[in-house]
């Protein structure tokens, strides 16, 4: 690791020594860049996506967290209000600075913040009580995503959890699939032209799977079940939002079939 310098008082940047790829070198660049005003790009509904994630949590004072493309903290703050010790792990260090001084400021010192790819980070076995992300996964490749889950599975301490918040929907297979789309569209074309230029950038991106890669709750349902997972919980939030939560089975626990 290497660590990026700080403000006297705010908690460094530690950067992941692996080798970094042209395409996360790019990532980094576009994250980096839209970091001064991430925190006002919120999507409507966000507050009650990380509401619902922090009900699912229900941390005590010392639970051992990691938050996955952390971004600016919507997660990693309150839980480590809450008395967590946090480790942010983001591609995008300008994002993990603004998540360290919100930190400062907020008086919290048990927040570490990483940079690195999601889908490159890795832990020791059994050494986490919980796993969360929120709106990050969907910019995964799928073996990617389901890679992550089986990994988590390995972090995790027995009766730990992982909870997961992001966009899930499909190509417009099921009418919840059809609703969103339908809404989407609906919501851009009024807007004019500026509207219709990202309506059409969208089906480029959405049609050919760049950048955002959503699949659907079964998917990650299965992603789930497929690792391990039980006593699984799928909530849809609002709009195409939803949380998916699971726990690895305590010791002596029968796991649920694939």
């Amino acid at each position: 690791m290497t660590v990026a310098r700080s403000p006297q008082g705010i908690p460094p940047v530690r950067e992941d020594g692996r080798q970094a790829t042209a395409g996360s070198n790019r990532q980094r660049r576009r994250w980096d860049y839209r970091a001064p005003s991430w925190d006002h790009e919120g999507a409507a509904g966000l507050e009650a996506v990380i509401a619902t994630v922090l009900a699912l949590a229900q941390v005590r004072p010392g639970t051992v967290v990691v938050d996955l493309g952390a971004g600016t903290g919507s997660l990693s703050i309150p839980l480590a209000q809450q008395g967590a010790d946090v480790t942010a792990v983001d591609i995008s260090p300008a994002m993990l600075e603004r998540l360290a001084e919100k930190a400062a400021r907020a008086g919290l010192d048990r927040v570490t913040c990483v940079a690195a790819q999601v889908e490159n980070f890795d832990l020791p076995p059994m050494s986490v009580d919980l796993v969360v992300s929120n709106y990050a996964l969907h910019h995964l490749r799928d073996a990617d995503k389901e890679a992550l889950v089986r990994a988590v599975a390995r972090w995790l301490r027995p009766g730990g959890q992982l909870i997961v918040a992001d966009m899930m929907f499909g190509r417009g297979v099921t009418a919840r699939d059809r609703a969103i789309i339908g809404s989407k569209v609906t919501l851009l074309a009024r807007r004019g032209p500026a509207g219709w230029w990202r309506l059409a950038k969208n089906i480029v991106r959405f049609g050919l799977r760049i950048r955002e890669r959503p699949v659907t709750m079964e998917t990650w349902e299965s992603y789930f079940y497929g690792a391990g997972f039980t006593d699984l919980c799928v909530i849809p939030v609002v709009s195409e939002a939803a949380v998916v939560a699971g726990s690895k089975p305590a010791e002596g626990a029968p796991a649920s079939p694939s």
